[in-house]
């Protein structure tokens, strides 16, 4: 991590010290948004727990893991609905904690998340183009 942090330790490629996981497994476990349960997205929900804890997170370019993936197209893209959802969550989650990290990372944060919803308004400022004057932007 050239920042000091990275914001997600994805599941199959995540390691963390004994130690560390002990001080934060009551609050990993009782994982709740807007008074209801969660508990999808939990690499994503670690990882930030750590960062808030001030442990750092590092990428390891070499790391070499195996994980399930889906075969069909129905359950590939429930899995990316609910990864999508945990992305959301924990950013907001996380709003408090983004001033302490460098400020690049911070960025890519908030434009990780900006992204998809400037696509869906564009789409939308194309479509009502398209119907109102019949032309194409």
């Amino acid at each position: 991590a050239r920042f000091g942090a990275v914001m997600c330790c994805c599941g199959p490629c995540a390691m963390y010290r004994r130690s560390a996981l002990a001080l934060l497994l009551d609050q990993y476990e009782a994982q709740f948004f807007r008074g209801k349960p969660s508990d999808f997205g939990e690499d994503r929900h670690l990882t930030i727990l750590m960062l808030k804890a001030g442990f750092r997170t590092e990428y390891v370019p070499d790391a070499i893991a195996a994980t399930v993936v889906p075969h069909s197209l129905r359950p590939y893209l429930r899995q990316q609905l609910r990864w999508a959802r945990s992305t959301f969550r924990d950013t907001f989650l996380a709003w408090r904690l983004l001033p302490e990290l460098d400020g690049y990372l911070t960025l890519d944060v908030i434009g990780q998340n900006l992204g998809p919803l400037l696509l869906a308004i564009s789409s939308l400022a194309a479509l009502a183009q398209l119907l109102i004057d019949g032309s194409i932007p």
